[in-house]
């Protein structure tokens, strides 16, 4: 596959109802909406997926399911992230296996790991991997917070695009202007999706595209493709507020609770986590509606 680029979906994880297991027509048929939609790439198990409450064998079959769904149309990122190295190699090298275009890993969590030590984890996974890293900088959950060029430096073990989930806009501009020559940066913050399309980056890796994914990909087409910040404003004034709604809760139960107001059954999320209750659904039901969304 060539270069990612474009609208990549930080994937949900369909359920069954007694959430048991991964539905697996539930996914299929969501990420054929997804790519009827015009989506350029799917992320599956990462924060919006819910991988934390996952086991390591449901989270290679949610890699294996994706990559089959997708079908070669669109490439798919396979989080990977674990918090422990040898558990993110398994999962790397088993997403090669599959078929996997490149491995999205977070660092590990609870215990925040330095540069030498992460710096050494990616060179293992590219190495018993061969896939390109995905970097899912994300300080507020694994705590560890780098400087562009720290994270650029990155480069030399594999590491050949960033999810940038760390709200620090000018850290992300010097990134996608001055470090483009080492690493590819995605936007991973919603709020800020606009504000990176028209900076130059080359997509985002965006978990409200669950919900909207024509209005994504319309925005992305507007000001990544055509340059047209006119148009992009209008659409953008349309899927902030959304955004800003996203970004106020829980995010994988405000993803999944505005993918059922679409009329799409997720199975919810596997507790501790729940669906928004029904005042705030009733909440983005209105700002959906107000996008121009259907709803039931």
């Amino acid at each position: 596959m060539s270069s990612l680029h474009g609208i990549l979906v930080a994937l949900i994880t369909p359920f069954t109802d007694d959430k048991t297991r991964i539905d697996e027509s539930r996914l299929e048929s969501h990420i054929n909406h997804l790519i009827a939609a015009g989506i350029h790439g799917l992320v599956p198990g990462g924060s919006t997926g819910e991988f934390t409450t996952m086991s390591v064998a449901e989270r290679k079959q949610l890699t294996e399911l994706c990559v089959k769904y997708a079908a070669g149309r669109i490439p798919v990122v396979a989080g990977t992230g674990a918090t422990s190295t040898a558990e993110a190699v398994e999962l790397a090298v088993h997403a090669a296996k599959a078929g996997a275009a490149a491995v999205m890993v977070v660092p590990p969590f609870y215990d925040p790991v330095n540069l030498e030590q992460l710096t050494e984890m990616f060179g293992e996974i590219h190495s018993a991997s061969g896939l390109p890293i995905m970097y899912y900088n994300i300080p507020s959950a694994s705590g560890l917070t780098l400087s562009p060029t720290e994270i650029a430096g990155l480069s030399k073990v594999g590491v050949k695009y960033l999810k940038d989930t760390s709200g620090n806009a000018p850290a992300f501009t010097e990134l996608v202007f001055g470090l483009s020559d080492q690493i590819t940066a995605f936007n991973g913050w919603d709020t800020l999706t606009f504000y990176g399309l028209a900076a130059g980056c080359p997509g985002g890796v965006w978990g409200a595209a669950n919900i909207i994914p024509e209005l994504a990909v319309e925005l992305y087409e507007a000001v990544s493709v055509k340059g047209d910040l006119v148009r992009g404003r209008e659409l953008w004034s349309k899927a902030w507020p959304i955004c800003k709604f996203l970004e106020s809760h829980n995010y994988a139960a405000a993803v999944k609770t505005g993918v059922e107001l679409t009329g799409q059954a997720t199975g919810g999320l596997r507790k501790p986590f729940a669906l928004l209750n029904p005042e705030l659904q009733e909440e983005l039901k209105g700002l959906l509606k107000n996008a121009g969304v259907k709803t039931i």
